[in-house]
């Protein structure tokens, strides 16, 4: 069947990737703005939407800042303007990704595609070339792990670890289609890489990462908090040399936690369905931006700048890497600071600290003591099981948990109905006793300043 792999354009990537590893900050400036234009001239003669945006702005790099910012729900409602490749049709896409045997399936023999969590209220659907993935691959080979290039240089897939993946495994997600393109890139070693449903109760989760050995562990944190208590109830015992953590707030106290229980490194990074690679966690601990091949602009409410220091509302990305489905200066609600500083590592990218989700694990009465039920969990079971994107989902007491939902009236009730059901079937299927799920119709989901919403609420402590 193949997949998107070029191993000529993964090493000449690979080659300037490690290129920009002693240049200086001004080297890497001019890099990014060299391939800043591309895009721009790129966008300009193949995608209709950029052609109306770029229209009277000079075809050079500093146009960008004049480009006015563009979301989701544009991009995704003006498909066929957007994308450079005519052949990629939505609604076929959508039937691609509505088949869950063909995950990691190059699609039109060419493309990787993921659909996102729909997190911000709206899912996306996302398409990778072959220069893409090469783009991603190098990233994650050269600056993953820095203490061990020498390593994975030899590896650079880690095809002599045992990999597994701890995560939403029921759709096209970014994070899975990535361990299944691994395991069809070297079939003969797909048995030591699997992906595992966060879907699943964690004592089945337990047997089976016992059993599979995992010595590199993928996952998020609030997951590998879990996996952490359950290590220290001596039930959990993989043998790890790495876990690697994204998507939700990592906090100082969690990581050591996580390490001491686990025995094993930490590494974060900070990554996107848009861009999966953004960011790289260095030796000093640092989260470091790939600036050579995205601009991240930090911003205000309004999309105005955030001088550097402070904490933003969101930010706008641009990436250079996709010519085939551009995206130039597109609004993401990431809260992040973005610091002048250099890093003591001696790196000439800049450092970045991100506010990733902070939704809570909840924690409800059991069969045999207490369930905990993961956010990311519940999310994927809203959207994956009732179509449901907008929301809160509060915990109020170990038994009760209460939904808001924007929707009213019949809509609201009918969807209402299909929320209870798949989450006191999952909570049922986690060891749960019965939990009751109030509605709360009609109602704003409650959103800060950056537009984002804390999903999942556990009780107060000592509520």
């Amino acid at each position: 069947m193949g997949t998107v792999f070029d191993p000529f354009l993964l090493a000449s990537t690979t080659a300037q990737v490690l290129s920009q590893a002693r240049a200086n900050e001004a080297s890497v400036a001019r890099l990014q703005q060299e391939r800043l234009g591309q895009l721009l001239s790129a966008a300009r003669r193949g995608s209709a939407l950029y052609r109306e945006r770029l229209a009277k702005l000079p075809d050079n790099a500093s146009a960008l800042g004049r480009v006015a910012p563009v979301g989701r729900d544009e991009l995704m409602g003006r498909f066929s303007d957007w994308v450079t490749d005519p052949d990629l049709s939505l609604n076929d896409l959508r039937a691609f990704i509505a088949d869950p045997m063909r995950v990691g399936e190059p699609y039109l023999g060419r493309y990787l595609v993921w659909e996102s969590s729909g997190t911000s209220g709206s899912p996306g659907i996302f398409v990778q070339d072959a220069r893409v993935m090469a783009v991603y691959d190098a990233l994650e080979t050269v600056r993953r792990s820095p203490d061990q290039r020498s390593r994975r240089w030899l590896d650079p897939f880690y095809l002599t670890e045992r990999m597994a993946f701890v995560g939403a495994t029921g759709g096209h997600f970014a994070s899975f289609v990535s361990m299944e393109r691994l395991r069809q890139l070297q079939p003969w070693l797909a048995p030591s890489m699997r992906s595992f449903s966060i879907l699943q109760p964690v004592d089945a989760l337990v047997d089976a990462l016992n059993a599979f050995a995992p010595t590199v562990l993928a996952s998020y944190p609030t997951a590998a908090l879990l996996l952490a208590e359950e290590a220290e109830c001596g039930r959990l015992k993989m043998g790890l040399r790495e876990l690697w953590t994204g998507g939700e707030t990592l906090s100082p106290a969690v990581r050591q936690r996580i390490e001491t229980a686990l025995e094993c490194r930490v590494r974060n990074s900070y990554g996107a369905s848009e861009f999966l690679a953004m960011g790289w966690e260095c030796g000093a601990g640092h989260l470091h931006l790939n600036t050579d091949w995205l601009v991240l602009e930090p911003v205000d409410e309004h999309n105005r700048p955030v001088p550097l220091g402070q904490p933003s509302c969101g930010v706008l990305l641009t990436s250079l890497a996709n010519t085939v489905q551009p995206l130039i200066r597109y609004a993401m609600g990431d809260q992040v600071t973005l610091h002048a500083e250099r890093c003591v590592c001696g790196s000439p990218f800049p450092v970045i600290e991100v506010q990733g989700r902070r939704d809570d694990i909840v924690r409800v009465r059991g069969l045999n003591g207490e369930v905990a039920l993961l956010p990311l969990a519940l999310s994927t079971v809203l959207e994956e099981q009732a179509g449901v994107f907008d929301f809160q989902l509060r915990q109020r007491d170990d038994s009760t948990l209460v939904l808001r939902l924007p929707l009213a009236g019949q809509a609201g009730r009918e969807a209402l109905k299909c929320c209870r059901a798949a989450l006191q079937a999952f909570a049922t299927a986690q060891g749960a006793l019965p939990i009751r799920v109030l509605g709360e119709l009609g109602q704003v989901v409650p959103r800060g300043r950056s537009g984002k919403a804390c999903r999942i609420l556990a009780k107060a402590a000592g509520g």
